[in-house]
Formats: C-alpha cells, structure tokens, sequence
C-alpha cells in the first residue's frame, strides 16, 4: 500500500504565499512523477504542476512565474510553493504520485484565498 499525506492549505490573503507538501509513504519501489492538481466548487480537477524523478517540471499557465513545484526523492516528498495567490487559486489541492504503472492520490488539502 502506498499513502500520500498533503499538508500546508489553509485560509490566506490575496497577494499572499502558502506552501504545500505531500509525503509518500509505504510500497515504495520508484516514484515517476509527482503532481499537484486542483478542484475547485463546480469544476473539474486541473493538473497545476508536475515534476519527473529527473526534476523536470511543466505547469499549468495560469500558475506559471507564481508557483514552483520540488521534490526530496530521499524523502519521497514533493513540494508547491505558492505566491502570488488569488481567488481563483481557491480549490482543494491534490497530490498525485505515479509509481510504475499505478497512480495514487491524497486526500486533498484545502487552500482558501480571501479578496
């Protein structure tokens, strides 16, 4: 079994940083890639960035110069720094790991941004 933890979401100001964290756990052979998506009330969940093992990122346009994704392979974890935010950045935020050829998500964290 393989858990994914997110933390870091919470309530901030527009104009404000959050960053966020999510931590694989468990049946760990390789972790491929590593994303954070978002759902916002009424839409469907978007890919806001990814990063490969290697450490190549791509980003979602709407979140680009604003967010940077990370990861710490020896800690199996990955990262979002978020700047910059705004309302439209309100969503519950997800991780996703690929590990061979399954995906696992987390639970989601909440990210709330205030006008």
């Amino acid at each position: 079994q393989v858990q994914l933890v997110e933390s870091g979401g919470g309530l901030v100001q527009a104009g404000g940083s959050l960053r966020l964290s999510c931590a694989a756990s468990g049946s760990i052979f390789s972790i491929r890639t590593m994303g954070w998506y978002r759902q916002a009330p009424g839409k469907q969940r978007e890919l806001v960035a990814a990063i490969t093992s290697g450490g190549s990122a791509n980003y979602a346009d709407s979140v680009k110069g604003r967010f940077t994704i990370s990861r710490d392979n020896d800690k199996n974890t990955v990262y979002l720094q978020m700047n910059s935010l705004n309302a439209e950045d309100t969503a519950v935020y997800y991780c996703k790991a690929l590990i061979l050829t399954r995906e696992y998500w987390g639970q989601g964290t909440q990210v709330t941004v205030s006008s």
